[in-house]
């Protein structure tokens, strides 16, 4: 019989405890067990993501901005010019929330709407210098994630992930 592994010392006394008190175990932590490099890429990818994001979210607070904003924004600052529609489709985001963020950004100044040259019920949006600035502060603490992410990976491990990310955005996007 295998004798069962585990990752660290910390997870064995919760599991001698819990066997102990007859209290099922706990299950492992961020980077343990399944939840480690023993687990699922599809998962690792997924509460990867919900780590970044909850950083990101938490490092945002100062700026007054929420993760969707802050996503919209960069996308607008990248592509100006987007409708509502083409925005949510690059930000990931559904239709119906761009459209509540977008007035929002609106309200605040952020942005500002023309209408589109050749098919006028469309409307394209832009930054103004209120929303510039207000991204840039809101990259700063950005960037501080960035580096965290890629602390100990050289340049060419991230042009690795990077790629490896993008190629299974695009491969499993569903258009």
């Amino acid at each position: 019989m295998r004798k069962a592994r585990t990752s660290s010392p910390s997870r064995a006394r919760r599991q001698t405890r819990a066997a102990r008190t007859g209290q099922p175990a706990r299950p492992p932590a961020p980077g343990e067990g399944k939840r480690g490099e023993d687990g699922h890429l599809a998962y690792l990818l997924r509460q990867a993501q919900a780590a970044a994001r909850l950083s990101l979210d938490r490092a945002l607070v100062s700026t007054g901005l929420t993760h969707p904003q802050f996503v919209v924004l960069t996308m607008l600052k990248a592509y100006p010019g987007l409708s509502g529609a083409d925005c949510a489709r690059v930000a990931l985001l559904t239709p119906q929330t761009v459209n509540v963020i977008i007035n929002n950004l609106e309200r605040d100044r952020a942005i500002q709407r023309s209408p589109h040259p050749v098919h006028g019920r469309i409307l394209q949006w832009t930054l103004t210098a209120h929303g510039r600035a207000l991204l840039a502060k809101a990259r700063r603490q950005a960037s501080a994630l960035e580096r965290r992410l890629g602390a100990g990976l050289g340049e060419r491990d991230l042009a690795t992930i990077r790629r490896w990310l993008a190629r299974v955005a695009a491969e499993f996007h569903p258009d």
